[in-house]
């Protein structure tokens, strides 16, 4: 199934110099670093505190008991039928709509609704609704429930995130309507059991899709101030998630390069079987990214001198670059297959893709200015962080692992799309 294809052509099919694709980035790299260390001098970004408050009649629409509703039925609907046609439909993913809306419509679309709207699944996800209804129908609070153990931190939502992408990338027949059936059956048993038990707060910190909307929201410029609920137009760098931004990139990466002859074929040749080995190469790309990421932080650490927690300080830098890969990456698929999937749920029987909007020369400019865009912003939101925490002799020094960081992601992003 086209589905699983994630693009048009391969990456060596795209005209683009290899030349002046990393020219071209590591210039824009260098020339935004030397920038931000002459002319930004003071941390612009406050967090929590910044925006600038939408209009009264927004905030009241978006507010209104009527539109929420409203929402939460539409993803009820968009539940039950995704489940009637994996139920129903014909086990074939060019009949079947059921496939396409949950790799096309709900993953990558995921990405363009979070980053307009802001955390849009956390009203769409059907479980939570779920639960919400359960609870009212049973007189209890949603709310209450055991704890989670603040040592957990979002770490379940980065587990389902891995298993989710697992499935899209490693799974032996991912679109089989028994297979999506199955892991969604057990994604959501697990997540109403982790609800009933703790509460609704579950959702906020385990569920992979609200995470991943919740995270890519942190780049919207529409968002909410935690003081006071206010809905704000804002600047979009607030801190990350390790975990999550990590099997973000590592399974982006993994998916560029299972298409390659050489890969491919020592899946196919490895002792282990082919499922077995393309989970090792799954997770030995997020263990990759994890461990450049940690090495980063100990070196700024160290150049720092006092820095506690160089994790979390810097994480949110890597979500911009999970963006611009995501784009890169899930572009040609979504324009494609997402209409395509569209046609199926509309009643057109087998139908093409369209064209996609851009040609090759296109998608490759796409490509390479996406992965470099990314890496821009996120030497932005690194060195604003960076002249908050250090002394003023530090800041400019402290950011050199974290620029020796994205050049390393970038020629490795590069690469995929254009060796």
């Amino acid at each position: 199934m086209s589905v699983l294809a994630h693009g048009i052509g391969a990456q060596h099919d795209l005209p683009l110099s290899p030349f002046y694709a990393f020219a071209g980035a590591f210039a824009a790299l260098f020339v935004s670093f030397l920038a931000l260390g002459l002319l930004w001098s003071t941390s612009r970004f406050r967090g929590d505190r910044a925006g600038r408050p939408v209009p009264a009649a927004v905030q009241r629409l978006a507010d209104a008991r009527s539109t929420r509703t409203v929402v939460r039925v539409l993803g009820l609907a968009a539940a039950a039928f995704v489940t009637f046609h994996l139920l129903l439909g014909p086990d074939d993913p060019d009949r079947n709509p059921a496939p396409g809306a949950v790799y096309v419509l709900l993953w990558v679309g995921l990405v363009p609704a979070s980053l307009l709207l802001g955390p849009v699944w956390r009203l769409l996800n059907p479980l939570r609704t779920v639960h919400l209804l359960s609870c009212r129908a049973l007189g209890r609070d949603p709310a209450a429930g055991r704890p989670l153990p603040e040592r957990l931190g979002l770490w379940p939502a980065a587990t389902g995130l891995l298993a989710f992408t697992w499935l899209e990338l490693v799974a032996p027949d991912p679109a089989s309507t028994t297979t999506l059936l199955l892991f969604l059956s057990l994604y959501a048993a697990v997540h109403l059991a982790g609800a009933a038990r703790h509460g609704a707060g579950w959702f906020d910190r385990a569920d992979a899709f609200e995470v991943y909307s919740g995270l890519l929201a942190r780049l919207s410029p529409l968002g909410r101030r935690t003081a006071d609920r206010r809905l704000v137009l804002r600047s979009p760098f607030t801190p990350g998630l390790v975990a999550t931004v990590c099997v973000m990139l590592g399974s982006t990466a993994y998916d560029g390069f299972s298409d390659a002859p050489s890969w491919i074929t020592t899946v196919q040749t490895s002792p282990l079987g082919r499922t077995t080995a393309a989970t090792l190469g799954l997770l030995g790309a997020v263990a990759l990214v994890a461990g450049l990421y940690a090495l980063c932080a100990g070196a700024t650490r160290l150049i720092s001198g006092r820095l506690g927690h160089p994790l979390t300080s810097f994480a949110h830098s890597l979500v911009p670059i999970a963006l611009g890969y995501l784009v890169a990456h899930y572009f040609t698929l979504f324009v494609t297959e997402g209409p395509r999937t569209v046609m199926v749920v509309s009643g057109t029987d087998n139908p093409l893709p369209p064209e996609p909007p851009l040609g090759p020369g296109g998608v490759a400019t796409l490509q390479v200015a996406a992965i470099v865009l990314g890496h821009v912003l996120g030497v932005i939101a690194a060195h604003d962080r960076s002249v908050r925490l250090f002394p003023p002799g530090r800041a400019v020094a402290g950011q050199l692992p974290l620029l020796v960081l994205m050049i390393t992601y970038t020629i490795g992003g590069l690469s995929l799309l254009i060796a």
